[in-house]
Formats: C-alpha cells, sequence, structure tokens
C-alpha cells in the first residue's frame, strides 16, 4: 500500500509563502538561526561615540554589553481536511494546489496578522513614535490620515537617522482611502508596485495589508494580540526599517491518517513553526486613527 510523500506536500505549502507585495518579504531574514524551533539573537548594547579631532588619549573604553534573547518559534496548526484519492493529488500539480489551497492561505493571513501586530510599536517613545490622525470626521467616528500625519511620522525616522531607502510604510486601506478622497489624482496608485518595487512617497517605500494592529483611542497604547474587542479599539497603519525587524521559519509538518475505512479517504493537516520581531525595539513606528 503506498504512502503519501509527506516532502512533496509541504514543500508544495511553502511554494510562494510570501508574496511579492507581502510586508513580511522586507524583513531580515533569520531562519537559517533557528534551530530546534528556538532562535537566539543578542539584544545589542548602545553604538560607540565619535570622536572629532580629539587630543585626548588614551581614548575611554566602554564596554558594550549585549543581551541575549532567545524565544520559541510560535506554533501555527490547520484544521484537518478529508482528501479523496491522495496519491492521485500527489502526482497532479493542480490537485495538489487546490488541496492546499486553503491551508497555505490560513497559514499566510494568521503568521502575517502575527507579524504586523510584532512590528508595530506597544507605545509612543524616542525610538518607537505613534502619531494620531488629524483630519476631518471620515464618517464613522475617526479623524481622517492626511499628508501632514505621514510627513511627522517621516520626521521623527529623519530624527532617529533610518536610512531612507530602508523605510516601509504600511497603510491600512481606510487610510488608503482617507488619501485619495483627499487627492485622487496623487493617491489613486499610492500603493502599486513599479518594476517589481513599491512605490515611494514621503520618504517611504509604501505597501498595504488588512489586517493592521489595533490600539486604544484613548491612551494611543497598542492591544494585545487576539485581545477581545472595545469600544475605544481604533485601527492603525505601521511603518519599519527593514534593517530593524526579522522573520524566521522554523520546522514544516504535515500530519496525516491515510485510507481511513470510515471517512473512506485520507485526512491530513499541518503546521508550522514561525515568528516575527523587531530586532532591537527601534525605528518602528504607527499612525494611529484618532477617535472624534
Amino acid at each position: 500500500m503506498s504512502t503519501l510523500n509527506q516532502q512533496v506536500w509541504t514543500n508544495q505549502l511553502m511554494k510562494h509563502f510570501y508574496p511579492e507585495a507581502s510586508f513580511l518579504s522586507y524583513a531580515r531574514d533569520f531562519s537559517q538561526y533557528s534551530k530546534f524551533d528556538m532562535i537566539n539573537i543578542a539584544d545589542a548594547g548602545f553604538d560607540p561615540e565619535v570622536l572629532v579631532n580629539n587630543t585626548t588619549y588614551p581614548i575611554k573604553i566602554a564596554e558594550r554589553k549585549d543581551e541575549n534573547l532567545s524565544f520559541e518559534l510560535d506554533l501555527f496548526e490547520t484544521e484537518n481536511t478529508l482528501v479523496r484519492y491522495p496519491t492521485e493529488v500527489e502526482i497532479s500539480y493542480d490537485k495538489l494546489e487546490s488541496v492546499l489551497y486553503s491551508h497555505r492561505m490560513v497559514l499566510q493571513t494568521t503568521t502575517a496578522k502575527k507579524a504586523a501586530h510584532a512590528f508595530a510599536p506597544n507605545s509612543d517613545s524616542e525610538y518607537t513614535p505613534v502619531i494620531g490622525t488629524s483630519g476631518d470626521d471620515d464618517g464613522e467616528g475617526q479623524k481622517r490620515i492626511l499628508l501632514t500625519d505621514i510627513l511627522k511620522l517621516k520626521r521623527r525616522f529623519d530624527m532617529l537617522d533610518v536610512p531612507a531607502d530602508k523605510r516601509y510604510l504600511v497603510l491600512d486601506p481606510r487610510h488608503t482611502e482617507d488619501l485619495i478622497i483627499s487627492d485622487l489624482k496623487a493617491f489613486k496608485d499610492i500603493t502599486d508596485f513599479v518594476n517589481g518595487k513599491p512605490k515611494r512617497f514621503a520618504g517611504f517605500n509604501v505597501l498595504e495589508y488588512t489586517k493592521n494592529p489595533v490600539f486604544n483611542a484613548n491612551t494611543m497604547v497598542k492591544k494585545a494580540f487576539g485581545e477581545a474587542k472595545a469600544s475605544t479599539d481604533t485601527f492603525c497603519s505601521f511603518a519599519f526599517c527593514s534593517d530593524e525587524v526579522m522573520k524566521a521559519d522554523g520546522t514544516v509538518k504535515m500530519y496525516s491518517r491515510e485510507n481511513d475505512p470510515e471517512l473512506r479517504g485520507t485526512v491530513v493537516g499541518f503546521d508550522k513553526r514561525f515568528i516575527a520581531l523587531p530586532i532591537r525595539d527601534k525605528a518602528i513606528g504607527a499612525i494611529v486613527s484618532t477617535k472624534i
């Protein structure tokens, strides 16, 4: 009796897992550092000072104290699917794709949603700017985003000396809508790609994502991932420097119960290890919709 080639199924599941337009395509890939679904990184200490026209020697020695950080990759599991004639599916690209499509989509959606939450700052600080929107009422109780709000975020990134070509702004579609309403000609194609690269605007490479993290509108503090909805919830667009955020893929497993006599088919399911984090909680920011 033949058995499924799980390598074929898992390889196909991970094929094109990060679409070109996904903000995760622009995070540093730390997958090579993942061992046993754990990742160890160093939280770098201070940067050294630069002396100009120094006349005092010996030059002071300052010890940099790095903090070793260890993280277990999050576990994402799909619900199981009943597959008829799995060995026939395995040798047909189209059939295999049709079975795996929903599993890949839910894993893409959930891992990206978790990453977006991680890449947005918890609250406003010197290194993690959070800007409130300042426009007119959008008709749903929030102030619209304005160009000046994006420029305020740009200025905060400028002050941090974030490399201009490595800045990414991930717009909530409602913010994209605000900009288009304000100036259709200027913003109608703001999230388009040109020659395979996102368009640049106001100092950022501009992307769009539908499941950006939620903030508390009163405190301007990011809510915990998966926290229950509340009347104070509001949405955001978030920004990051591609050198300051990371993602890491770990183990991908397929589970199967083959030739089940009751179900007259084979049951398959998948799990995937993944994590995405800011590397040192610096050069990440957000524009949060302010309540009227």
